[in-house]
């Protein structure tokens, strides 16, 4: 037997605000929402749980009373899929991400970003799917 990730949970201020914005990130779709969750997902496998071997994971954002405080302990990484880094990275921050700094050197191949809400993600390079 053995477990597979179907779920990753993010906590937030305005769920409605930051499903939209990786909606956008993701190419993914509302599957679910109430007053203070909201979950997407890919539309092309809209349903994980039930499926056998690997899925997309579903985002949750579960509404919270209390603000990001420090650097998170575990983030997403994401991948272009028909662009370079640097294309993929202006959209972003188009879309309302914004460049941070968790103590990078200069010398990464990949880009660290924030979400509307500070949770930091890295845009990889020279992974196309």
């Amino acid at each position: 037997m053995t477990s597979k990730l179907t779920e990753i949970s993010i906590d937030c201020a305005d769920p409605a605000a930051l499903s939209r914005f990786w909606c956008a990130v993701l190419d993914y779709v509302v599957q679910d929402m109430d007053d203070e969750t909201i979950t997407i997902g890919s539309p092309e496998v809209p349903e994980g749980k039930s499926r056998r071997g690997p899925v997309p994971p579903v985002l949750v954002f579960a509404r919270v009373p209390e603000g990001k405080a420090v650097k998170n302990r575990v983030h997403l990484d994401v991948n272009t899929t028909d662009a370079e880094q640097d294309e993929e990275v202006r959209r972003l921050l188009d879309l309302g991400a914004r460049h941070a700094d968790v103590g990078q050197t200069g010398d990464e191949s990949w880009v660290t970003l924030a979400d509307p809400e500070g949770n930091e993600f890295c845009v990889l390079a020279g992974r196309h799917p």
